[in-house]
């Protein structure tokens, strides 16, 4: 185990296989690429020589470099192909039984000092170990798709380990340029552990009709910044494979949040598992490719919807970052907005803080003195309610508290005209009990901006049971004019986005109460396995503990799901006034400002 690692067999030359080997092979070592299937070899040698031709005509390296690289990658239908391999990398299918046959044959074919790595992203390592002959040399070594680009390896090892072997293969990990994360042995290790809970419940949201796959995808990458919409990217995973690793985190940890979604079940068992087959939740003009096109369930982009009301003037109450970033975007698209706060100091505050805003954009080339001129002159701050009496279009953006907006919606029906569109900006409160607040409930609709509203792009339309058909029409039609992406929604709690993003968060502080992995650990695993913006624990720090935990405990009071209990380590760092970076220290300390 102390000899480089220069000689690499990879068994099974599928997508993964077949990215580990290049990588492996750019990176100077002899590669022996093994599968049963002549076909995936050759694909194997083909992706190869495309990539690397890539690489030449991007004049990253030459081409007598480019020939060396394919000779170091040598392909072979049969197992004893690995017998002088210093290291051997298993990538065959999410089947106990499957990999269990080849670390049997194995254990008779390569040298003792040889390791043996399983690149399973969700099967128990140690019970792969136990039933090899040298379990002390067996250990995960998982990759991420696409090999090539992603940088996270997650090293895996069991209470059977080798310290030396986990050593090995850290090394060779980054000699390739990537980041090591060292894990126990768990389903789903960390990144997959996070990563698929959160996609099973978008699955499960779809299926419950509750948005569409359209709007759930938009949602959270533009909600959140992710790469991929969670419905696209159990496509591109593989919905057998997502079902497969979803079976092995349930069977250890017995979280419903873990148990797959019946959708998975039927979709891979008809064959439906996502682009490689050409379908899954959506269409594909091929199989194994990337393209969408339209099917069934394609909305239409002129499907008829009620006819809105007119909007020319927009009142947004509350003095905060949310409530003037709305302003902001009202005015700059071209509406007459009124800015109330509690006192006319505070809205000439709030102003004042809209024309920091419009400075910078101007400053940054974004828009002209004029424009920013223009857009000030249209923003009327006012320190009483009585000046929304001619708005169209009220959108409450006060504290989070029911008590406070269902008293500021009851003084809303006073004074705004009839025909005027209520609006509330809750991102986890019931629309309905601000709705019921009013003598008008059917005008009542939520509008959840997100934060910065100037610089996010969606807006979730909460609907309630007693909504106007013409109401929701008219704010569909305001978002589009404020250059904002609108997902419909119905009336539960966290909506969209917050219904998937809070459970993965609480999730997160969960590994590290368990004392599985560290803060640094998971922040990288997210952000280099899964492309997120963000690790969990920034993240949390920048939302606010305080305002984590009061979304993760109306998630739990509604949904009744003990996978959904808040986390004790973020009740007790609330409990501490540890609320984040407002503080200077919530999951990590901060220099104060």
């Amino acid at each position: 185990m102390d000899t480089p690692l220069s000689t690499i067999a990879v068994v099974g030359l599928g997508t993964m296989g077949t990215g580990i080997a290049d990588v492996l092979a750019r990176a100077g070592r002899e590669v022996i690429g093994i599968d049963i299937s002549e076909s995936a070899s050759a694909r194997a040698v083909a992706a190869l020589e495309a990539s690397t031709a890539r690489a030449v005509a991007r004049e990253r390296i030459t081409e007598e470099e480019r020939q060396d690289v394919l000779a170091r990658f040598r392909t072979f239908s049969d197992l004893q192909a690995a017998a002088e391999a210093d290291l051997v990398i298993e990538v065959v299918p999410e089947s106990y039984e499957t990999k269990q046959e080849v670390f049997r044959a194995l254990d008779g074919i390569v040298r003792p000092d040889a390791i043996l790595a399983t690149g399973t992203n969700a099967l128990s390592v140690t019970r792969l170990a136990a039933d090899s002959a040298h379990p002390e040399r067996v250990l995960g070594l998982h990759f991420f798709a696409p090999v090539q680009a992603m940088k996270l390896v997650e090293v895996v090892s069991s209470v059977l380990t080798a310290p030396q072997a986990v050593d090995a293969v850290t090394r060779l990990a980054q000699e390739l340029g990537k980041e090591t994360v060292a894990v126990g042995d768990r389903a789903g290790f960390v990144a997959d552990g996070l990563l698929f809970g959160y996609l099973n419940q978008a699955a499960a949201m779809y299926e419950a009709k509750y948005a569409s796959r359209e709007d759930i995808d938009a949602a959270m990458r533009l909600g959140c910044g992710l790469p991929m919409g969670p419905l696209a990217l159990l496509d591109l995973v593989g919905i057998d494979t997502a079902r497969t690793v979803l079976e092995a985190m349930y069977a250890a940890s017995h979280d419903r949040l873990h148990a797959p979604a019946p959708i998975l079940k039927h979709l891979s068992e008809a064959g439906l598992t996502g682009r490689k087959s050409g379908r899954g939740f959506y269409t594909y003009d091929a199989p194994g490719s990337a393209t969408v096109v339209r099917d069934a369930l394609t909305p239409l982009e002129t499907a008829a919807t009620a006819e809105g009301r007119e909007v020319r003037s927009v009142g947004v109450a509350g003095s905060g970052t949310m409530a003037s970033g709305i302003a902001e975007v009202f005015a700059k698209a071209g509406y007459k907005t009124v800015l109330c706060a509690r006192s006319q100091e505070k809205a000439d505050i709030a102003k004042a803080r809209i024309a920091k805003s419009l400075a910078r954009s101007v400053d940054k080339g974004r828009m002209t003195g004029e424009a920013r001129d223009e857009t000030l002159a249209r923003i009327v701050p006012a320190g009483s309610l009585d000046s929304f009496a001619e708005v169209d279009l009220a959108v409450e953006a006060v504290a989070e508290d029911l008590e406070i907006k269902r008293d500021l919606f009851a003084r809303l029906d006073k004074i705004c005209k009839p025909g005027a569109v209520l609006a509330t900006t809750t991102s986890s409160l019931p629309v309905v009990a601000c709705a019921k607040a009013t003598s008008r409930p059917q005008d009542v609709i939520g509008m959840h901006f997100f934060n910065p509203a100037p610089a996010m792009k969606l807006v979730e339309i909460v609907r309630t049971v007693l909504t106007a058909d013409d109401v929701h029409a008219t704010v569909r039609e305001v978002t589009a004019k404020i250059r904002k992406h609108p997902v419909d929604c119905g009336d539960r709690a966290g909506f969209i986005v917050n219904a998937l993003l809070f459970p993965y968060l609480n999730n997160a502080i969960k590994m590290v109460q368990e004392h599985y992995a560290s803060l640094d650990d998971i922040d990288a695993a997210m952000k280099l396995g899964g492309g997120y913006p963000m690790g969990p624990f920034e993240l949390l720090d920048v939302v606010g503990l305080d305002v984590s935990l009061a979304i993760e405990k109306v998630l739990h009071r509604e949904f009744r799901d003990p996978g959904l209990a808040p986390a004790p380590l973020l009740e007790h760092l609330v409990a501490a006034g540890c609320l984040g970076r407002k503080t200077g220290r919530g999951f990590r300390e901060y220099a104060r400002r």
